[in-house]
């Protein structure tokens, strides 16, 4: 009685589905009932259905073994060419007019008032729409996904033409700075840190905070009358991971500058090399330490005399600054632990620079520097003339050179 039940149950199923079923189908799905009878199982189908008990054992030595599906091409119901065309076969010049107004710069009318700050998907689509190509924005996104587009932001990669000399004169750098670290000589990497406003003015990033209750800063960024803006200038000792940084107030300077490297040499220099007799300074090629700065050299004279010590600068090529030790050893550490926070006063730009460590054991001293530094300083050519600088014989006439105290 219980047989006669399952074939009956059987028929019933394979009369429903039968019908819809490709001969590989028939096959499958009878060797699975059959499998799950178990024993007797196939002689109970093939009695139901009326498909050989050999078909049924194929069928479930394909299932057992893990046979291939058939492709979506293969098992698809709908004749080919079927349903509704795609929306670039209907508008053959909507990809073309899209990507026009994506890049208008390259590919469309330059004049576009469709720029790249206006390239969200609704707007895209109310432009196509005007210009008769009839779309929604899924099916915009739909389309810029095809074509390969993705939101991105820029990234920081072009520098410009590269000297013929770029790379000879990072492997010379390189070369004299192990010279002089294996003389125990002292070596600096120098630089000016972007000015930042001081005051209650938002800055970059974010800090944990109680919920509901952010850091409330001015809605706008014009700086203070009594606090305007300070420049941090940086001396980075790659040697012994530390580094000093004066806090100036006016004008970055070629004076204010030199004036960071002498309190480095004052505060941390002279006490981390007591036997010094000349200093490496490695140095952009622009700013208040440009390589053409006639100031520059003036004002590393007098230091040079100060501390009787021979100084030896190498510049960084044009559009390289970025390979300066000190923008990826100390500046972008110091970046990260202001984030978030306002830089209320002088006194918080200090402790937090100051603050500034590492798990790589950097630490920094700074201090406020509130002497004055006026702009537009002439150097004539006699003072020129004046400095004891020896230029190198490899770029002596721009990037290296050496400044030695006068006797």
């Amino acid at each position: 009685m219980a047989e006669a039940t399952v074939i009956d149950g059987l028929k019933r199923k394979f009369n429903r589905l039968g019908a819809e079923l490709d001969e590989r189908g028939r096959r499958w799905w009878a060797a699975s009932e059959a499998l799950e009878l178990g024993r007797g199982g196939i002689k109970t189908v093939a009695e139901a259905t009326g498909i050989g008990e050999r078909t049924i054992r194929r069928g479930c030595e394909e299932i057992r073994k893990g046979v291939p599906r058939k492709s979506a091409a293969e098992r698809r119901t709908r004749r080919a060419g079927g349903g509704r065309k795609a929306l670039p076969a209907i508008d053959p010049r909507l990809i073309v007019a899209l990507e026009a107004l994506v890049e208008p710069t390259a590919r469309g009318d330059p004049v576009s008032p469709l720029r790249w700050t206006c390239k969200s998907t609704r707007k895209l689509a109310k432009a196509l729409t005007s210009l008769g190509h009839k779309v929604s924005h899924t099916k915009v996104a739909q389309l810029l996904a095809d074509l390969g587009y993705s939101l991105q932001s820029t990234r920081k990669s072009l520098e410009g033409a590269s000297h013929p000399d770029r790379d000879a004169q990072f492997r010379y750098i390189n070369r004299c700075v192990k010279v002089f670290q294996r003389a125990g000589q002292p070596v600096i990497s120098v630089d000016a840190k972007k000015k930042e406003l001081v005051g209650p003015y938002s800055n970059g990033g974010r800090e944990y905070q109680p919920k509901g209750q952010p850091e409330r800063v001015n809605t706008h960024d014009f700086p203070d009358k009594h606090l305007g803006k300070i420049c941090p200038y940086g001396v980075y000792d790659p040697t012994h991971n530390r580094g000093w940084v004066s806090v100036g107030v006016d004008h970055d300077t070629a004076q204010f500058a030199v004036e960071s490297i002498r309190r480095w040499w004052r505060h941390m220099g002279k006490k981390c090399y007591p036997q010094a007799r000349a200093v490496l300074i490695t140095a952009d090629g622009g700013g208040s330490n440009a390589s053409r700065n006639r100031l520059w050299k003036v004002e590393l004279q007098q230091l040079a005399n100060e501390i009787n010590l021979a100084i030896y600068v190498r510049h960084f090529p044009p559009g390289t600054s970025k390979w300066n030790k000190i923008e990826h050893r100390m500046f972008c550490h110091i970046t990260e632990n202001w984030r978030g926070r306002p830089l209320a006063s002088h006194e918080v730009v200090v402790n937090l620079i100051g603050n500034t460590t590492t798990d790589a054991g950097l630490t920094i001293q700074a201090e406020l520097d509130e002497n004055t530094y006026p702009t537009g300083v002439k150097v004539s050519d006699k003072e020129m003339k004046g400095i004891n600088l020896y230029p190198a014989t490899f770029h002596g006439k721009d990037w290296n050179y050496s400044i030695k105290p006068e006797r």
